[in-house]
């Protein structure tokens, strides 16, 4: 098992600059890819960014020159540096862990965000 503890969000300005974290304990080995998704109300859940094992990383193309997802793998944590915040950014941000083989998937308990003035 896979316990992930999202921290970070809350109300900002738009413009502003939110750093998400995502911290990871447990049976951590073989994780193939660790991701950030987004769910706003009456939306599903998208994947907004990545980073995978080797250090690749996507982004959806709504936030791509704006957030920057990164690890610190010592500290079993993954970030989402989230710059220049639009009020459709507001949403509950989840990190998301996947293994190799993609069969034992892990989700944290959503963190909310929200841009406004």
């Amino acid at each position: 098992q896979v316990q992930l503890v999202e921290s970070g969000g809350g109300l900002v300005q738009p413009g502003g600059s939110l750093r998400l974290s995502c911290a990871a304990s447990g049976n951590i080995d073989n994780i193939y890819a660790m991701e950030w998704y987004r769910q706003a109300p009456g939306n599903q859940r998208d994947v907004v960014a990545t980073i995978f094992n080797g250090g690749r990383t996507n982004y959806v193309d709504s936030v791509k020159g704006r957030f920057t997802i990164s690890r610190d793998n010592a500290k079993n944590t993954v970030y989402l540096q989230m710059n220049s915040l639009k009020p459709e950014d507001t949403a509950v941000y989840y990190c998301r862990f996947v293994k190799y083989g993609g069969s034992n998937v892990y989700w944290g308990q959503g963190t909310q965000v929200t841009v406004s003035s």
